[in-house]
This record gives structure tokens, sequence and C-alpha cells, in this order.
């Protein structure tokens, strides 16, 4: 299993490296290869991290609660990469963009191979540089189409974001120190030595790194009130980086935060990270429903439903309760296929009709015999209705929140998720139901390729919401034990 890892690392800067130089019809080969190899490699951790740790050459690590988020990850990136060869087609009587392209093969790469070497460091400090990276390729991304907008919203998050990670910076220092502190100087921030000690560790220190570890990494994560560049990201973005994104980096940056929490729990009891994560969460999902309701833009309006997603997160860590910390990890994945499909559906919707305004969209089900039905599926799974796999997270959630006799947060959650549906329902109907203007034309898709990674999403959130593999449910067990602090 161990050489998996080295070739998880190692394929997607392989596969930008080759993109340099290949023709492009190879890059788009190239990249796509590299997505669904990368998604087949992570499913093959599988089974050995529901059972245990694997570890290689020191700083790669993996155990279930990293694979989850590779799970993520790995999806997402097969998914785009497919989804992009349709988007970067141009039509009959547009000037071909082989520099765009050739950047943007490159930009993809790298973006999925931080995503993917985050989870699998074996320490704070490298888990920290990794993160650092995803910031530094995805800033260029999101500026990658060149107009004022683009350049305005990469600025605005590489400074909110670099001073989110410096926030976490600082974090690691105190967690260094605390470490310190039992381990000696020459220790090196590794996950396992840090929570055999986490017992010992003083306490002060450990506080300060677990909130400036929400707050540093939160900002990645979108957790308000530190999310103001995602609205603006996630909008100017081309529709594949929009949903990379909103379905694996913030959840990546949510990794990291989990990471803390491991020590916080173990080091200071469940109290006070869980009250931290609760408030952060509560404040997420409430000021994301009410932004929900009157957004112009149909990529803002889906950024704000991710701010929403990663509230529900960490309300559902706050909650603790075995059941609640399941639904999480299955939230994970759930959000990422969903998400990733809404953003895909929403590029297909964007390319026919020329414009991110919903007010200038109309008709989406007459004019898309796929993508229309298939985009009003993802709604309706991030709306978490059944049989979706959002249904099953967020149930296990508030049930966890019952258990633990959280019922105060358990019944906001059920609130604001409630409103939510309708604040992102009533925008989406007028997008899909609502009759095109003048007589339907050109009933078609603009690609097919862009329409099979969203079957593929689809197909995932059934099998999420209807049974998952039992592979799988071993995984989400052990990673609870892990987050509840019974192993390391």
């Amino acid at each position: 299993m161990h050489v998996i890892l080295l070739v998880l690392l190692v394929l997607p800067v392989a596969a930008a490296v080759a993109c340099l130089r290949v023709p492009l019809p190879v890059a788009r080969v190239v990249t796509s290869v590299s997505g669904v190899v990368s998604f087949a490699l992570v499913l093959a951790l599988v089974p050995s991290a529901a059972h245990g740790t694997v570890s290689y050459l020191r700083f790669l690590r993996v155990d279930a609660l990293s694979v989850v988020f590779l799970l993520a990850t790995g999806f997402l990136y097969g998914a785009v990469a497919v989804y992009s060869v349709g988007y970067l087609q141009t039509g009959p009587g547009q000037r071909p963009r082989d520099r765009y392209s050739r950047r943007f093969w490159i930009g993809l790469n790298v973006f999925a191979w931080a995503m993917l070497a985050a989870p699998m460091m074996s320490n704070l400090g490298l888990l920290w540089v990794a993160i650092e990276v995803t910031t530094v390729v995805s800033a260029l991304l999101v500026a990658i189409e060149d107009t004022d907008g683009a350049a305005e919203a990469a600025w605005k998050y590489v400074l909110l974001g670099s001073a989110g990670l410096a926030l976490a910076l600082l974090a690691t220092i105190f967690a260094y120190y605390a470490g310190a502190r039992v381990l000696g100087q020459s220790y090196d921030l590794g996950f396992s030595q840090l929570l055999t000690a986490a017992p010992r560790l003083p306490h002060a220190p450990i506080e300060l790194a677990f909130v400036l570890a929400v707050l540093g990494f939160g900002t990645k994560t979108g957790l308000v009130p530190v999310h103001t560049w995602l609205p603006d990201a996630h909008s100017e973005a081309p529709t594949p980086v929009s949903a990379l994104l909103s379905g694996s980096l913030l959840a990546v940056s949510f990794y990291a935060i989990l990471r803390y929490y491991q020590v916080a729990e173990t080091a200071l009891g469940s109290r006070f990270p869980r009250n931290v994560l609760l408030v952060f969460g509560v404040a997420s999902l409430l000021l994301a429903m009410l932004y929900l309701f009157g957004q112009r833009d149909i990529k803002r309006l889906l950024a704000y439903s991710s701010v929403e997603h990663m509230g529900i997160l960490a309300i559902g860590v706050s909650f603790g309760a075995p059941a609640a910390l399941a639904g999480v990890l299955l939230h994970v994945l759930a959000h990422a296929a969903a998400k990733g499909n809404a953003f895909m559906g929403a590029g297909v919707l964007v390319r026919k009709l020329g414009s991110k305004r919903i007010t200038s969209i109309r008709g989406g089900l007459d004019l898309l015999p796929w993508s229309g039905p298939l985009f009003l599926l993802a709604l309706f799974a991030l709306g978490a209705m059944p049989p979706f796999g959002l249904f099953r997270s967020e149930f296990e959630i508030v049930a966890g929140g019952l258990d633990s006799g959280n019922y105060a947060a358990a019944a906001i959650l059920v609130v604001g998720v409630t409103a939510a549906f309708f604040g992102l329902a009533g925008s989406v109907t007028r997008v899909l139901m609502l009759p095109a203007a003048g007589a339907v034309q050109n009933r078609a898709e603009p690609s097919g390729w862009m329409v099979v990674p969203v079957v593929a999403g689809v197909l995932a959130l059934l099998v999420l919401g209807l049974h998952p593999p039992a592979e799988l449910t071993d995984l989400f067990g052990r990673a609870v034990i892990l987050l509840d602090g019974r192993v390391s």
C-alpha cells in the first residue's frame, strides 16, 4: 500500500509536467487519465485505512480520516478532468485558446496534487505547507480568465487567504511550543507524537492553537466571518475550478481543523473545542441561509450554499456523538459529489445561455435534455432530499445532536437547512422551469463530455444515500474512533 501513496503523490505532478510540452489533445487525455487513476488509487487505500495507518518515507501517512478527504478530492479530480474536455472545446466561429487551455491543464493538475498531498502529510507543518500551495495555485486559476472581475476576486482571495494561513502558521507554532514542552525541541509536529503526548500538553497553548487553526484554516474552509473571499472567487473562476474549490478545497481545509480538533479534544477534553466549532458552525449556517435569498449570480448562489454546508460540518463535529461524526464524514463525500454536480450543471447553463445572471437564464429544462434534469437533481441533493447521500448524512448529524442532548443546536440545524433549501430552490426553479425567451431552439447539450461526469456524480449520491459499501462504512467507523480520541 505504501507504493500507492508515492504514486498518488507523483502522478498529478507528472501530468502537469507532461502538459507543458505535449499537444493539447494529448494534454486532455493525460489529465483525464491522471484524474481517473488517482481516484482508483484512493479507492485501493480504503481497505487498509479502515483497519490501520499506512505510512511511507516518514512524511507520508494516511489513516481512515485522511482517506475520507482523499476520496472527495480524487472523485472530483477525475470528474472535473473529464468535464473540462468539453468545457474547453470551442464552437464554430470561435478562436482557439491554446495558451489559456495549456495553462488551465497545468494548473488543474497542480491544484489537484496539492489537495491530494495535504491529507497525506504526516505532521502539522507539512500540512500547512500543502494548504499554502493550494492557495497559490487556486488563486492563479481564479485569475486565469483575465478579466477585471477575476483579477479582483483573485487579489481578494490572496489577501484573505494569506491572512488566514498566517493565523494557521501561528497555530502551528503554538502547537510546536506545546509539544516541545513534553517531547523536546527535536520533535517534528507529527500527528502520532502529538496525540500520544496530548494528555500531558499544557492547556493554554493548545487552546490558542485550536482557536487560531479554526480562524486560519477556517478562512479557506469558508466559515463565517472569514468567508468573504469565497463568493467572489467561486463566481469568477472557471466552472471546473469552482467545482474543485467548493467540493474539495473547502473540505481539505476543514480536514486541517479536524487534526487540531483531535489534539485539542485529547489534551483539553471535548467541551472547549466543540463549543468553538458550534459557534462558527451556527454563524456560518445562519448567514449563508440569509444570503441564499435574492442572489443574482448563479455561481455566487452555489458559493453561499457551500458556506452553509461547511457550517453543517462544524455543527456536526461539535455534537461529538458517533452518529453525528459518521454523518459529518458521509457529508464530506456527498457534498463533494452534489456541489461538483451543481457547479458543472451551472457551467452548462452559462455556456448555453451566455450569462451567469439568474434573471437572464431561463428554460434550462427545455434547452438541455440532460443537463437540465441533472442540475435539478443536484439541487434536490443539496437540499438533503431522499434518497441522496446528503439526506442520510444530515439525518445522522441531527440524530447525533439529539443523542448528545444538543436539542437547541439540532433545532437550529433543521430550521437553517430547510430555509436554505427554499432560498436555493427559489432561484433554481426560475432558471429551470420558466420558459425560455421565444421558441425553443437548438435543444442540445454543448458537449457530451460535460454530461458524463455529472451522471457519475448522481450515481455516487444514490450509492451514498441508499446503501454505502461495507468497506466505506468500515472506513467511517475507524475515522469516528479517531475523532473520538480513542486511538491515534
